[in-house]
């Protein structure tokens, strides 16, 4: 068994993806702890306000939502309903968490199988459970001990496993002119070919280029490609095409676009069973009410073994995002999984809305634009050290900064400003009775 434990600001954000994912029938609600009714005469109303009034008592607590996943070994699918409640409740009385109100959902939309336990940090009498450290000490023990009482997968055997797997194909990048080209590409196909499912050119490409290799058709016009031919070609640090092409069938194993369209076909159905480990990475990485950029997205989805490639056209947009899981070997184009998990669906939910934002977020600059970006940042970073306001008035509205620059450049009118030698004097009041000569 494995336990991950994540905090944050919004009860009402986690309660939602639980509902949702039973509402689209790939979770259902099990069960719960410390609520006054039934599970069956619960509403989504009572769950959360049960939760809210709770967390009341204590308003300093700004990161007060726990959601808690409990993810059991594959060979573990027969698990029941009730004994998952069992392990749930015998898990939060380890942990600390008895006398807290929690409610917890069971999930079907995943590989392995697993539940959700929400639960709050401020206890009945208003003071705030310390959490620090809290994963590897208390859960740590409570998961060993779960896993002797209940005779389950040691979550280390788990980890091992996941280890060999998770990791790109053992095979090294080709490196040009270090190796004979043939042998370098057919050391990369023979590992790839046969043990990811892809289901396009574009989608084995994203696996290819990891290893600096990628399968070419030319352009539309070009005779290769009007006689449905292939080549394979190794690529440069840059990414750019070097070297000779290969004839596909003039490697061994003829790797044709013939061949490819056949397992095109086999690799539809095998990989359809793995999309949801995929985005539930994603959803749950974007759960948190704060946006994060794609950067964070693809370094967060690499932890858990799936590695996002970017796509962009002649102007460096973003256009296309491929997902490669290295611990299922699947490949998925983004739309294959969903309109949400697409390129502009993930910009937009990263809070990248327009072609600007993209850019500056995902590339990297062209050597060509590297002088008038570095003078364009200098210009940017004068401005900034006018005020710490403009410290991030890149994510600001542009009437915004033009406020600041206004207020920054602006002439300044105030006598206070005017050294005391150039300040006119004032001249006395005459008091009653006074004339000009005394």
């Amino acid at each position: 068994m494995v336990a991950i434990i994540k905090t944050g600001h919004s009860i009402h954000r986690i309660l939602n993806y639980n509902e949702n994912k039973v509402q689209q029938g790939v979770a259902e609600f099990i069960g719960a702890g410390n609520y006054p009714v039934d599970i069956d005469k619960m509403s989504f109303t009572m769950k959360l306000n049960r939760l809210l009034k709770q967390v009341d008592l204590n308003e300093n607590v700004k990161r007060n939502s726990v959601h808690i996943s409990l993810n059991f070994d594959v060979t573990e699918k027969g698990i029941s309903k009730e004994k998952l409640m069992e392990i749930a409740d015998t898990y939060m009385e380890k942990i600390g968490f008895s006398e807290q109100p929690y409610l917890v959902y069971q999930h079907h939309d995943a590989g392995h199988p697993h539940i959700h336990i929400i639960s709050i940090k401020v206890r009945a009498d208003g003071s705030r459970i310390d959490m620090q450290n809290i994963g590897r000490n208390q859960s740590e023990k409570a998961r060993k001990e779960i896993e002797i009482s209940y005779g389950l997968v040691p979550a280390e055997k788990h980890k091992r496993e996941k280890e060999l797997v998770a990791k790109p194909v053992n095979a090294s990048k080709v490196e040009y002119g270090r190796t004979e080209t043939k042998r370098a590409i057919t050391n990369v196909l023979d590992k790839v070919l046969k043990n990811y499912k892809y289901t396009s050119l574009p989608e084995l490409n994203a696996v290819l280029q990891q290893y600096n290799v990628i399968a070419d058709r030319g352009s539309e016009n070009s005779r290769i490609f009007q006689n449905r031919g292939l080549v394979y070609r190794i690529l440069n640090e840059s990414g750019e095409k070097v070297g000779v092409p290969i004839k596909a069938s003039d490697f061994y194993s003829r790797p044709t676009l013939e061949f490819l369209e056949e397992r095109f076909i086999v690799n539809e159905k095998a990989r359809t069973p793995h999309k949801s480990r995929i985005k539930n990475t994603i959803d749950m990485a974007l759960l948190n009410p704060q946006k994060i950029s794609i950067q964070d997205l693809k370094k967060i989805a690499a932890l858990s073994g799936i590695n996002m490639v970017f796509r962009q056209n002649g102007e460096g947009l973003l256009y296309g995002i491929t997902y490669v899981d290295h611990q299922t070997q699947c490949v998925f184009n983004g739309s294959a999984l969903g309109k949400q998990y697409s390129a502009k669906a993930i910009q937009d939910r990263c809070g990248f809305n327009n072609g600007a934002q993209q850019k500056a977020s995902v590339f990297k600059i062209k050597k060509s634009d590297r002088t008038t970006a570095q003078a364009n940042s200098k210009e940017v970073f004068l401005a900034s050290s006018a005020t710490e306001s403009l410290k991030n008035s890149a994510a600001k509205p542009a009437i915004e900064i033009g406020k600041l620059v206004n207020t920054f450049t602006q002439s300044e009118h105030d006598s206070s400003y005017l050294p005391n030698q150039l300040k006119a004097k004032k001249k006395k009041k005459k008091r009653k009775g006074q004339s000009d000569n005394q």
